[in-house]
């Protein structure tokens, strides 16, 4: 059974950077897709970013194109996400997820096709 811990949250001011780190307990196969997720207070889960095929194929929320990139290191099956200038909007739990076999979705509509998600981590940009 796939497991995923994230670890590397924590409270920053704006324009700071964080790295976070979703390590599976399995290994991760070039055909699973994995994603990072965040929900702020009151509002619905939201995707982040995508990787599939490895790391060799991304997708982004308009939202966080330029400042935050996706990869992962399938020698420790580990995902990261470093988030950089940082704003306080990006305030909130982000969970990493993962699906086995086909393709990424980054779209909300999809969150329920992720079979696997982490137990999140907070995120928190003051301004």
């Amino acid at each position: 059974q796939l497991q995923l811990v994230e670890s590397g949250g924590g409270s920053v001011r704006t324009g700071g950077s964080l790295r976070l780190s979703c390590e599976a307990s399995i290994a991760i196969y070039r055909s699973d897709c994995l994603a990072w997720f965040r929900q702020a207070p009151g509002k619905e889960r939201e995707g982040v970013a995508t990787s599939y095929l490895g790391g060799r194929s991304t997708d982004y929320a308009d939202s966080v194109k330029g400042r935050f990139t996706i990869s992962q290191d399938n020698a420790v099956n580990t995902l990261y996400l470093q988030m950089n200038n940082l704003k306080p909007e990006d305030t909130a739990i982000y969970y990493c997820a993962a699906k086995r076999g086909g393709s990424c979705f980054i779209s909300p509509t999809f969150v329920h096709v992720y079979d696997y998600w982490g137990q999140g981590t907070q995120v928190t940009v003051s301004s």
